[in-house]
């Protein structure tokens, strides 16, 4: 990989479709960053809700409210750091309480507008890795690299129920299948930053991939573009 050269990669893709953990992996192989934009929005509600923030007054906030909250990303070494009050947290952003009211507080477009500035300042130097629904249209339209991840909507669902410890049977798959299409036509309709293919992302449709091919995939397409 050319040091020179720090590119931002974006994934993208739908629910189910392997964003997070190829993203990371890709990002590990790489030497590069991975940038976990879910992490934020729940540094932002764990903030909330550690303030006493009622929830039913989220939608009153103003981007100085939101601006003032205590959440900031750092890089260290080859990954970044997610610290509220000045602290670094992991597992808190993953209580129940942030789960509860995390979908809620990515609604808002205050919020949404605080989490644009913490990500375009963890992607000011590039090597980047950035997984989400709209990293590679939105939060970052100019990145090098763009991918947009699809896969078949029952092999989204059967990999949903195993990350959840679930050996499915066809029943599951099917019910699954109608929450993820139910949460597609959510993300593609909404007003606030929808689920869009950018129209320079290279689509890999990761139905027949196994993990490791998949992001061997991703990596040499990089490698590709930035090797000297």
């Amino acid at each position: 990989m050319d040091k020179l050269a720090q590119p931002v990669v974006t994934l993208d893709g739908p629910a189910g479709s392997g964003k997070s953990t190829t993203a990371k992996e890709v990002a590990r192989r790489l030497g590069f960053r991975h940038l976990d934009s879910g992490g934020l929005y729940r540094a932002i509600t764990l903030a909330l809700l550690e303030d006493g923030v009622p929830p039913a007054q989220w939608v009153d906030l103003t981007d100085e409210d939101m601006n003032g909250l205590p959440v900031l990303v750092s890089s260290q070494e080859a990954e970044f750091v997610i610290q509220v009050a000045g602290r670094v947290v992991q597992d808190e952003l993953r209580s129940p309480s942030v789960t509860a009211h995390v979908a809620f507080l990515a609604s808002l477009p205050a919020a949404r507008k605080r989490l644009l500035h913490l990500q375009h300042a963890a992607g000011e130097k590039g090597g980047l890795v950035a997984d989400g629904r709209d990293m590679g249209s939105v939060v970052f339209p100019d990145a090098d690299v763009k991918v947009y991840l699809v896969a078949d909507l029952h092999e989204r669902a059967r990999r949903r129920l195993e990350e959840t410890g679930i050996i499915p049977n066809n029943s599951d798959v099917e019910r699954e299948s109608e929450v993820i299409a139910e949460r597609d036509r959510q993300d593609s309709e909404r007003e606030l930053s929808p689920l869009r293919e950018p129209s320079d992302a290279h689509v890999i449709d990761t139905t027949s991939l196994n993990f490791n091919e998949q992001v061997e995939e991703i990596v040499a397409l990089v490698e590709a573009l930035y090797v000297d």
